[in-house]
C-alpha cells in the first residue's frame, strides 16, 4: 500500500484566476522620517543588504536557549492615526496588528516565546529610533523589536522594524518596506524574517507562501481545490473551482509559477500555472495514470511518475513540454521523484525490493541504490533546500514524518499520527509541513513541525487541507 497523496486519480479541471501578488519594496531607513517628509535610504553596520540575509552578521551570543530569551515586541507606533486602505480603523491599530503578526511567526516556529503588544506598553513614535532602556530593562527584556508605520501620499504604506539588544542599548538591525496596504501583513513577515536571521544566524521562512489542496465533502467523495495562502494561513485563496479535482501542487524555484497535475476528459495532464498572469501551460498528458510532478532545481525539468501496463516509472519532461525520457525501468511502481539541491540526484520511493523502501539515482537515471534499511516502509522522500537531509513518510504501521540524511543515516521519528504524510521543507530547510489524516472522519489538515519533532502545530484553514507544497522566500 502506498501513500494516498501518490496514488489518488481523479477528473480535474482548471479555472484561471489571476492573483493578487504584490513585492514589497526593501528600505533601510536611518530613522522614522518627519511628518509628511520623505524616506532617507541608508546602509546601517550590521545590515547591508538587509532582505538578503546573507549580509547580516550572524546570530546574537547570549546565555540560555531563544525560548528563554526575554523578547518584546510592543505595538508599531503610528506617525500620525489616520484611517488606510489596510485597517479603517487607522494606523494606531493597524501598528497593533503588525506586532501581533511578528509576535506570531516568533512563537509558532516554537524556538522564541515573545511578549507581543498587548501586554505591553506602546512606544510612542520617536522612542522608536531612541528606546527608553530603562523601562524596558525593568520589564526584563532583554531583546526589544520596535517598528512604526506610516502612510504615503501615494497611498502605500511605509513599515520600519528595528532590533535593539536591551543589556547593551544598542541596535542590531534595521529594516524598512513600502508596500500597498494589501500587503501589510508581507512587512510584518518580513520583519519577522529580519529578527529571525539576526538571533538565529540561519535563514528565514515567514514570508513565503503555502499552496495546498482544500478538500470538501464526504471522505468517499471529496472535492479537491487548488489553494495558496501566506506561511501563517492568511490571505487565503482558492485557484480551482472544485468542479474537478487537482492533486500535488509545486511551486517553482523563483515561485513565480505553481504545477499541479489534473485529469481533463479522463485524461491526466500536468499543468503551470503563472502567479503573475494567471495564464496556464500544458506541460505533458497522456491515457496512462499519472502521479507527483517535481521541478528541478533550475526549473527547467519536470520529474513524474506514469504508469503503463501495470508498470510505473519516473519520467523526465522539460518544462516546455516535449518528449518525455524514462530514467527507471524496473518492475514495480518507482514513484515520487525529488531532486538534490545541486540538480545531481534524484531520491525516490520503490517497491522493486517488495515493499516500499527509499532510492537514490543520479539525475540521469544511473547508479540506482536503496539507501532505507531501518524497518519499515518509507515513502514520498523530499529533499531538503539545503541539501542536508530527506524528508519522508514513515510507515512502520501507522504513517510519520521522519527525516534522514541523504546516505540513509541518521534517521529521525518527527511525529506520532496515525496518518501524517507528504511532507515538505521550509525555504529554509528547518522546519516541515505535512497533512494528517483523521482514523475515523477521514478529514484532513496541514500541520508544521521543525526537526526536534517538539513543536508541533495545525495551520488554520478554512476547509480540510491535504498535500501542502512550501514555497521559496518571496522577493
Amino acid at each position: 500500500m502506498t501513500p494516498r497523496t501518490l496514488f489518488s486519480i481523479a477528473l480535474a479541471t482548471l479555472l484561471v484566476a489571476s492573483p493578487n501578488v504584490a513585492f514589497a519594496q526593501n528600505e533601510d531607513l536611518s530613522s522614522p522620517p518627519p511628518a509628511g517628509g520623505e524616506v532617507e535610504t541608508v546602509q546601517t553596520e550590521g545590515s547591508e543588504a538587509s532582505e538578503d540575509t546573507g549580509g547580516l552578521t550572524g546570530s546574537v551570543s547570549f546565555e540560555g536557549s531563544l525560548d528563554n530569551l526575554q523578547l518584546a515586541i510592543p505595538a508599531f507606533a503610528a506617525e500620525r492615526d489616520v484611517a488606510t486602505a489596510a485597517n479603517a480603523r487607522g494606523t494606531a491599530a493597524l501598528g497593533e496588528e503588525l506586532a501581533r503578526v511578528v509576535t506570531a511567526d516568533l512563537e509558532n516556529n516554537g524556538l522564541f516565546d515573545p511578549t507581543g503588544p498587548d501586554a505591553l506598553p506602546k512606544p510612542s513614535y520617536p522612542q522608536i529610533t531612541d528606546p527608553v532602556w530603562g523601562m524596558w530593562s525593568m520589564r526584563g527584556a532583554e531583546m526589544l523589536v520596535q517598528g512604526y508605520v506610516r502612510p504615503r501620499a501615494d497611498g502605500r504604506l511605509v513599515v520600519g522594524c528595528y532590533l535593539y539588544d536591551v543589556a547593551l542599548r544598542d541596535e542590531l538591525v534595521r529594516s524598512g518596506w513600502v508596500v500597498p496596504p494589501s500587503d501589510w501583513r508581507r512587512a510584518a513577515h518580513k520583519c519577522a524574517d529580519l529578527i529571525y536571521s539576526r538571533l538565529t544566524g540561519e535563514s528565514p521562512f515567514f514570508d513565503s507562501r503555502i499552496a495546498y489542496i482544500a478538500e470538501t465533502g464526504p471522505k468517499d467523495n471529496r472535492t479537491k481545490r487548488l489553494a495558496i495562502m501566506d506561511s501563517d494561513g492568511a490571505n487565503h485563496r482558492f485557484i480551482t473551482t472544485g468542479r474537478a479535482t487537482a492533486l500535488t501542487p509545486r511551486y517553482s524555484p523563483d515561485y513565480r509559477k505553481l504545477m499541479y497535475l489534473s485529469y481533463v476528459d479522463g485524461n491526466p495532464r500536468i499543468y503551470i500555472y503563472d502567479i503573475g498572469t494567471g495564464s496556464q501551460t500544458l506541460v505533458t498528458e497522456s491515457a496512462n495514470p499519472t502521479f507527483a510532478p517535481r521541478w528541478s532545481p533550475d526549473g527547467r525539468w519536470v520529474l513524474y511518475s506514469m504508469a503503463v501496463n501495470g508498470n510505473t516509472d519516473i519520467y523526465r519532461v522539460s518544462a516546455q513540454g516535449g518528449a518525455s525520457e524514462r530514467l527507471t525501468t524496473a518492475p514495480g511502481i518507482d514513484v515520487g521523484g525529488s531532486y538534490s539541491p545541486d540538480g545531481s540526484r534524484i531520491v525516490f520511493e520503490s517497491d522493486r525490493s517488495g515493499e516500499q523502501q527509499i532510492y537514490m539515482m543520479n539525475a540521469d537515471g544511473s547508479d540506482q541504490k536503496r539507501i532505507t534499511f531501518f524497518g519499515g516502509r518509507a515513502a514520498t522522500p523530499e529533499w531538503s533546500p539545503r541539501g542536508d537531509q530527506i524528508a519522508f513518510t514513515y510507515i512502520p504501521g501507522d504513517f510519520n514524518v521522519a527525516t534522514m540524511s541523504p546516505s540513509g543515516g541518521n534517521f529521525r521519528k518527527l511525529t506520532d499520527g496515525w496518518q501524517d504524510e507528504a511532507p515538505t521543507w521550509a525555504p529554509n530547510g528547518r522546519v516541515l509541513q505535512f497533512f494528517r489524516t483523521e482514523r475515523n472522519t477521514g478529514r484532513t489538515a496541514i500541520y508544521q513541525v521543525d526537526l526536534t519533532g517538539d513543536n508541533l502545530r495545525r495551520l488554520p484553514t478554512p476547509v480540510d487541507a491535504s498535500d501542502p507544497a512550501w514555497g521559496p522566500i518571496l522577493p
